[in-house]
């Protein structure tokens, strides 16, 4: 082919590859293809796709040629597109000079993309447009195909060792051009302090694009991330887009508004309000979406970590960094720590309260840990101690303060509306807790926090101090320490940027986030508590099981008690895997907060550890009151939570309780009536029986009363006056009808016929080994009861 008809057909194949905009065509749909499932086309994928492949070398022959593709601006994100239909230019030097207002006839703005930027730009929204793609199996996003490509692209473009491939060229000797400037084709105003492109601050040194490599480099590599973190990170509310514009930049824009009396082709100006408000993005990251995220975080870590040592002489600096060493310097604060943030903070805010968070808070954990990527191992025998974080992270950490301190107080919001009796959940606690109880760690924390609150000294001007050189602007701060006050403005230059000047700092050391973790450790000591009474009621219903429990007869059904909950469900293992989970945050969180044992004692003697008087866990949080036992606002969120329960229990008359599926039904109702026929015919007789105070007497009380019916504990909240019923002594035959008493006494008869005993002598023994029964069950009945209460 010319390169005119792969001029013409490059929007074709990128569109077949990637799927369309609007979501319709899918494409080869890379976030499905799998090696595991279809081996072929996941290969042929790859190496089509690579780097060094022949999509790629497309790519760069047209770059070569200059040419341009156009990009609908109406598929931007939202804070992009909201920008650019008001003509204010966004903060990333990618859209400049590339925004083209519609010829006669045009639906929209378009962007002007040369076909590296055409090719990169749909690679990275696939992520976000095709994420409703249809699935016909299970896929795990870290082994698809795109996953793969992403993590491919990274380690080319931004390598942590050497520098980037030049790209293949047609011409022997030759390199391909970077893209030359536009002028606007339509008047724009930046709606923030942007900063200049590397490249452009590179090349203003250079005599010629093709005269140094490193341009090419350099250039290849800042386009790639600021497409990714475009395309994957800025999703926002309209709120944040508004809070996002500092003052001045509002004042300057609206001047420039009063200044043009009508937009081109004399289409009439929208307003502010309506082009803001037609911005109404529902932004809801999938689960792919964050683990490629994680990824480029990771990435970026270690890319920036692979940063060459500074010279010890300055002037050897200024000569020999090359465009990717001060590329990796600038990296994260000035591409990636606003956008993430921001992200960060809507996923917190808006994500479900399931185990599905899990990859979100990876994705933070990872950016809070930049020392997990750096070059340098542990000495083997400190891999199994926990390693302290080194000083040398200290201005990380406090120029990232709000990653690390408002967003442990969104997870500590989340965790306390979670069920933690769950594994997952339970997990996620500890993992949090493990990561700010590294050594050192809380104590920088705390020292930026520190930084932030120190007061301000007025000094006119002094927001330009952090750009003034020793030489120029040092003088007059000679008076101040200047290695607390830089520290100092820098911290609070990173608050102020992300949340603005009126923003109310949250301290993660102060009382009202130390009252949230009270709450949290209470809240684990009631999750141990009742994951304990789980085990503890699963390991009786093991043990209480007999032979006879296909019949659907179980000792809890005797007393019309149900205990079962969803809970009961996880497995003894996994009921192992929370409490060691929930332990080890807690011994956590008392590291990082200074927590004391008295304060954790009493809390454990509080929560979940009192024991009534018939030895059941705590009830849910209730009031006394006339109508009896009220739940309490806890109490409601105590039994939503599945912390606590009340013991659902039939607490009337045992001889109409309901019929239970153990009984037949026809002999229910016959004992029923027999019973009551004999206890109305000799009330009189048992009374007399039951009042002797000899052995016949006791045996009589064992026999025909229920104490249990007596003094009745009450698990759920009733009337208190029928807990005050007393039943007489009475005979009740109601257990002849279950069938397991049924089945015991048809094998009893056919095992006694084995011996050849006939049913009346089976009967006289039966009867007889009753008896016996009954008297020394009476006699130990006796001895046990005045310890009763």
């Amino acid at each position: 082919f010319s390169l005119k008809e792969l001029h013409g057909i490059f929007p074709w194949l990128v569109e077949s590859i990637f799927g369309s905009l609007d979501g319709i065509i899918v494409g080869w749909n890379l976030h499905c293809l799998q090696g595991r499932t279809n081996p072929a086309e996941y290969s042929v994928a790859l190496d089509f796709l690579d780097p060094s492949g022949p999509m790629m070398k497309l790519v760069y022959k047209l770059q070569a040629e200059e040419y341009r593709y156009d990009f609908p601006v109406s598929y931007l994100p939202g804070p992009v597109k909201a920008s650019i239909q008001e003509q204010v230019l966004p903060e990333c030097s990618l859209y400049h000079n590339k925004v083209q207002f519609p010829s006669s006839g045009g639906l929209g703005l378009n962007l002007s993309l040369n076909p590296f930027e055409y090719y990169m730009f749909y690679f990275a929204i696939s992520l976000i447009t095709q994420k409703n793609s249809p699935v016909t199996h299970h896929v795990s996003p870290c082994n698809s195909a795109y996953f793969i490509l992403v993590d491919t692209y990274l380690k080319c473009f931004l390598p942590t060792e050497g520098s980037v491939l030049p790209p293949p060229s047609s011409n022997p000797g030759g390199a391909i051009p970077s893209p030359t400037p536009r002028s606007p084709a339509v008047p724009f105003t930046s709606y923030g302090m942007h900063h200049t492109s590397l490249l452009k601050r590179h090349l203003a040194h250079q005599p010629s694009v093709n005269a140094d490599p490193a341009s090419q480099e350099i250039w290849r590599s800042e386009t790639l991330l600021q497409i990714f973190v475009e395309m994957w990170l800025h999703h926002y509310s309209l709120e944040m887009y508004q809070k996002m514009q500092s003052p001045h930049v509002k004042l300057e824009v609206l001047h420039y508004r009063l200044s043009i009396s009508s937009k081109h082709h004399g289409s009439p100006a929208q307003s502010s309000y309506q082009a803001l408000h037609a911005y109404q993005e529902s932004f809801k990251p999938t689960e792919e979406h964050v683990l490629v995220v994680r990824l480029l975080v990771k990435h970026l870590h270690a890319f920036s970590n692979s940063l060459k040592p500074e010279p010890l002489s300055p002037s050897a600096h200024s000569h020999t960094a090359s465009p990717l060493e001060e590329f990796k310097r600038v990296v994260i604060p000035r591409f990636v720590q606003e956008k993430l943030y921001i992200f960060l903070q809507h996923c917190f805010g808006h994500w479900p309260l399931d185990a599905s968070f899990r990859a979100v808070l990876e994705m933070w954990l990872s950016y809070l840990q930049p020392w997990r990527y750096a070059p340098e191992k542990p000495p083997q025998s400190a891999e199994l101690l926990p390693r302290s974080v080194s000083e040398k992270w200290a201005a990380f950490i406090q120029e990232n303060l709000l990653m690390y301190t408002k967003l442990f107080v969104g997870f500590l919001n989340r965790a306390l509306r979670t069920d933690l009796v769950s594994p997952k959940n339970a997990l996620m606690v500890f993992r949090v807790a493990k990561v700010f109880a590294q050594p050192n760690l809380a104590e920088m924390i705390l020292k930026g926090e520190q930084l932030f609150l120190e007061p301000e000294l007025v000094i006119p001007h002094r927001q330009h101090r952090f750009f003034m050189t020793p030489t120029l602007g040092g003088s007059f701060l000679s008076s101040w320490p200047p290695t607390i006050t830089d520290a100092s403005f820098k911290v609070k230059s990173h608050v102020y940027s992300l949340e603005g000047q009126d923003f109310q700092y949250k301290q993660m050391f102060g009382t009202e986030v130390r009252n949230l973790v009270l709450k949290l450790a209470q809240l684990i000591c009631q999750a141990q508590q009742t994951a304990k009474s789980i085990s503890d009621h699963s390991a009786e219903t093991t043990a209480g099981h007999s032979f006879f429990s296909w019949f659907r007869f179980t000792p809890s059904e005797m007393n019309g008690s149900y205990t079962g909950n969803d809970l009961d469900e996880i497995g003894q293992d996994s009921i192992k895997k929370t409490d060691q989970y929930l332990e080890k945050a807690l011994e956590y969180l008392c590291q990082i907060f200074k927590l004391s044992e008295a304060q954790l004692t009493q809390m454990m003697m509080k929560y979940g550890t009192a024991q009534d008087e018939n030895g059941k866990k705590q009830l849910p949080d209730c009031t006394e009151s006339e109508d009896g036992l009220v739940l309490t606002p806890l109490g409601r969120y105590q039994i939503i939570n599945g912390l606590r329960r009340f013991e659902v229990q039939y607490q009337g008359d045992t001889e109409l309780q309901p019929i239970r599926s153990y009984e037949n039904a026809t002999l229910v109702r016959l004992l029923f009536r027999l019973s009551s026929v004999l206890n109305e015919r000799f009330a009189d007789q048992m009374d007399v029986l039951c009042s002797r105070e000899d052995f016949v007497g006791r045996l009589c009380r064992y026999h025909l009363t229920n104490p249990h019916l007596i003094q009745k504990i009450r698990y759920s909240p009733m009337v208190k006056d029928r807990t005050s019923q007393k039943w007489g002594p009475r005979i009740s035959l109601r257990f002849l009808a279950s069938y397991r008493t049924l089945t015991s006494l048809l094998m009893l008869y056919f095992i006694a016929s084995w011996f050849y005993i006939g049913p009346v002598g089976c009967t006289f023994i039966i009867l007889i080994g009753y008896f016996l029964y009954a008297v020394i069950m009476t006699f130990f009945f006796e001895r046990r009861k005045p310890h009763e209460h």
